[in-house]
């Protein structure tokens, strides 16, 4: 599958907030004037947030009304909350990659 390159530039995003960070998952999304937020997942005695969630939340916080694009990069998947709100802020599938930046169906 060939991507758009402003998919594959979040996706990069998402590899590179994990690989600093040593976190489980990376996330970036892009919101619907272009802008990008990367994240990691936040794994807190009082606080667990998904890198999605995360990258959602910074983006909303910065203006966001919508998003255009949504991608994790995990050894997993995306979780039914992770799903739910990139739905909300109208993408309708997340790119998820592994670690190495491969496209997982």
């Amino acid at each position: 599958m060939t991507l758009d390159p402003e998919d594959s530039k979040i996706i990069t995003l998402a590899r590179a907030s994990r690989a600093r960070n040593g976190s489980a998952e990376g996330a970036a999304v892009r919101d619907e004037t272009g802008r990008t937020y990367a994240a990691t997942n936040v794994a807190l005695g009082a606080l667990t947030l998904s890198a999605v969630q995360v990258a959602v939340a910074m983006a909303v916080s910065s203006g966001a009304r919508a998003l255009e694009a949504v991608a994790l990069v995990s050894d997993g998947g995306p979780s039914a909350d992770d799903e739910a709100v990139a739905a909300e802020l109208g993408v309708k599938a997340l790119l998820v990659a592994g670690p190495d930046g491969t496209l997982r169906g």
